[in-house]
């Protein structure tokens, strides 16, 4: 009868510390950690003035959340995005900004709703070796080139896997040389990004096919190993977002966006 009662004190005062520890992380989450896709213009690249740090559309608006939520958040470059997932998994990033969702990612980092933007996935061809593209069937026995990592959403990774040929290369700028050079038959890469990519790289002999091959929305995601990762910072966020959507700042965060990468590559 003692070892029970003794048991269970002993459980008692495990969940009481605990709890107590849960709202000491919670109270004690004053900065957070921050990456995403450095390759990924308008909505991020890397500074010209501090290559350590992100700029962009998504980095106007994580200044703008760490204002509302009254916790800073630095925007890092912490390597390729393939890292950055990696980093995100083991707790190394507080947030991820910037995700399409993928069931596999929800192992290791939580979506917080609602999406802040949605983005057009494009076929990118070689004008000199084009072809016709009306649905996911076309790719079918071509060679075709992505980003590690990338997912286009979870039912075309799904067929993708099971039906097409498509290769991984470690950065965008890989990618679209390749294509530009002919090694390959095809691109899968969102178009505003793509575009601003290759035009940074003087790469003109490419051309985005006008069928989309999925149209994604992009998440903020908070990391499973993070001890900031608490309800009420989701809600907190979650509230901010809805009411960043109903301002349209993404839109104009979008628009200063694309006046700086502009004058970057005129430099």
């Amino acid at each position: 009868m003692k070892s029970t009662i003794k048991c269970i004190l002993v459980i008692i005062l495990l969940s009481i510390s605990a709890a107590a520890l849960a709202a000491d992380n919670s109270q004690s989450c004053t900065r957070l950690q921050a990456s995403g896709n450095a390759e990924y213009p308008p909505y991020l690249w890397r500074a010209v003035d501090d290559p350590s740090r992100l700029t962009g559309a998504i980095s106007f608006m994580i200044k703008d959340l760490a204002s509302a939520l009254n916790i800073e958040i630095d925007l890092i470059y912490s390597g390729p995005w393939g890292r950055v997932q990696v980093d995100m998994a083991s707790g190394d990033l507080d947030l991820i900004a910037g995700a399409f969702f993928t069931v596999p990612r929800t192992k290791y980092m939580d979506y917080v709703y609602p999406q802040f933007q949605g983005t057009k996935t494009a076929v990118w061809v070689n004008n000199s070796k084009p072809f016709a593209f009306h649905q996911w069937d076309d790719l079918k026995g071509l060679r075709g080139v992505t980003v590690i990592h990338n997912s286009f959403g979870q039912e075309f990774d799904e067929f993708a896997k099971r039906n097409l040929a498509i290769a991984e290369v470690g950065s965008l700028n890989q990618g679209l040389g390749m294509l530009s050079a002919g090694r390959v038959d095809y691109l899968l890469y969102e178009e505003n990004p793509g575009l601003a990519n290759a035009k940074r790289l003087e790469i003109n002999n490419i051309t985005a096919l006008p069928t989309e091959v999925t149209h994604q929305d992009l998440f903020l995601t908070v990391s499973q190993k993070s001890p900031c990762n608490t309800v009420k910072l989701k809600a907190d966020i979650s509230a901010i977002l809805q009411r960043f959507a109903g301002e349209k700042k993404m839109q104009s965060y979008l628009t200063r966006a694309l006046a700086q990468w502009a004058l970057e590559q005129r430099k």
